[in-house]
């Protein structure tokens, strides 16, 4: 396998100080697979344009340490076109003869962290083959799962003080922001949420919850006056296993208990980290707000509406979650126990041990999950509702069959076209091995399995079991369960939400 490495890695990777933590990930897991790590002439070019000297004859040192693509592909004719469409300075045009490699076949892959490649390379229809950093390393953790130490990883909720201030992790903070170490030892006694990957800190974040009188000056344009949650520190070092999407769980159950009207965040966009933690924002519905004005520099401004009356997206579930319709239709799906907890950690049982389901693997901690089916019924669209009904115990299945996970239908993706298809839209979000998910894909060749993209959305405090399901008539005969999605009335919905959030 050729991975082409686009200049803004090399840079990061070969820097004298280090910041990026993600790139030391990267490139462990490229050597892990013995892949064959190229450059183009290109890169190479741009490194010899800085100004100081030695900084110049220590990367051509460095950069002998990967292959150089000697002959260059001829810049395709539909490049071409897409190049005057999107460039509009040398760099960008550098990127166009970057990205024309991949496209006329010179290499396999290429990984980058530029925005303008990436746009590109989907005009192209070549998005599955170009990666940023994130990408590759999900793409990587999920085909090989042999590969991965998983139980070396947890978020756990910790005082500051209980974090060590010194780990190069808190680098890219103090490079950032004056006084970082001081503001940092007065936090001493608040919780903060810490992850820990072979024991090496891996995310960070701490939340703040303010009211409507507190002081927005140097923010513009200005706040109205609102109770807001802040999130104070957030940062994620690229591994694989989502836990940006956990940490965003996090937020939002947080901004739900404390009832607040808008969530804000003020980032610099200077490092790869901070572009794409800004891009992972925006895609749950974080907007550009304005500047933050300070002795350390513009940073951006980024908010969520949070108000519960606001009207709900449809179409893009995620820019309003974590709230529900009023407007979509219900269905109850059963999922088995062998799989339940996998992949709703914290719809975890009273009988099951929360040792064996700590947050340690891509599809637990994701927001975005898929279920496979082959229910008949298929009507299912966007924005509609899903109860996750956990099938019983063999002879006590009316006591210990429970609903315990609503989750809202992102998309429903049907007609597949092969194997290696289906593997690809499941593996990464899915409970199930590669050989499961073939075993699943080959059961039965008349009848294909279609897959639901649905957003995990509330574990339900209080389980209505299969009895209460059945009295209640939302499973009104035993006998005739549920063996793909259901259609429930809201009715019926409501009564479960009722029982379950009853004090």
């Amino acid at each position: 396998m050729k991975v082409l490495l686009d200049t803004n890695i090399i840079i990061h990777r070969e820097a004298s100080k280090v910041i990026n933590q993600d790139i030391g990930v990267l490139f462990n897991w490229i050597d892990k697979l013995k892949y064959e790590k190229f450059i183009h002439p290109a890169t190479v070019e741009e490194l010899n344009r800085n100004k100081d000297p030695q900084t110049v004859a220590t990367m051509a040192i460095k950069v002998e340490s990967y292959n150089l693509i000697r002959n260059l592909a001829p810049i395709s004719q539909i490049l071409e076109q897409v190049s005057k469409q999107i460039d509009t300075v040398a760099n960008d045009e550098n990127d166009t003869k970057i990205l024309n490699e991949v496209f006329c076949d010179r290499v396999d892959i290429l990984i980058s962290e530029d925005k303008k490649i990436h746009t590109k390379a989907l005009l192209l229809g070549i998005s599955d083959r170009v990666f940023k950093i994130d990408q590759f390393l999900e793409k990587v953790t999920a085909e090989n799962p042999n590969l991965v130490d998983y139980k070396v990883l947890a978020v756990k909720k910790v005082d500051f003080a209980q974090v060590n201030i010194e780990d190069d992790f808190f680098d890219s903070f103090r490079e950032d922001y004056k006084g970082f170490n001081k503001w940092y030892n007065i936090k001493a006694d608040e919780i903060s949420y810490a992850c820990y990957h072979n024991e090496v800190l891996s995310a960070f974040l701490y939340i703040k919850i303010e009211d409507e009188v507190e002081n927005y000056s140097d923010i513009t344009p200005a706040f109205k006056n609102k109770k807001r949650l802040k999130i104070g520190t957030f940062k994620v070092t690229s591994n694989g296993f989502k836990i940006g999407e956990r940490f965003l769980k996090i937020i939002f159950d947080n901004a739900f208990q404390y009832k607040v009207d808008e969530i804000y965040v003020t980032i610099f966009d200077k490092r790869p980290e901070q572009v794409r933690l800004i891009g992972l924002l925006e895609e749950w519905g974080f907007t550009f707000h304005g500047i933050k004005s300070t002795d350390n520099g513009d940073e951006k401004v980024y908010i969520k509406n949070f108000d519960r009356k606001q009207e709900i997206n449809l179409v893009n579930p995620k820019l309003t979650f974590p709230y529900l319709s009023k407007e979509s239709n219900i269905f109850i799906v059963p999922i088995y126990p062998e799989y339940h907890t996998e992949l709703f950690p914290d719809s975890i049982l009273r009988t099951e041990s929360p040792i064996n389901f700590t947050e340690n693997e891509p599809h637990r901690n994701a927001l975005s999950k898929v279920y496979i089916s082959r229910s008949y019924e298929r009507n299912l669209r966007p924005g509609d509702l899903i109860i996750f009904y956990r099938t019983g115990d063999q002879g006590n299945a009316i006591h210990t069959g429970v609903a315990t996970t609503i989750g809202v239908v992102e998309s429903v993706v049907e007609n597949i076209k092969d194997e290696n298809s289906f593997l690809s839209i499941c593996r990464k979000r899915s409970v199930f091995t590669d050989k499961k998910l073939s075993e699943h894909w080959n059961y039965n060749k008349k009848s294909r399995p279609f897959v639901v993209n649905f957003i995990y959305a509330l574990s339900l405090p209080k389980r209505p079991n299969l009895k209460w399901l059945n009295e209640n008539g939302v499973i009104p005969n035993i006998l005739d369960m549920p063996r793909g999605f259901r259609q429930i009335s809201r009715e019926h919905f409501l009564q479960i939400a009722q029982y379950s959030f009853q004090k």
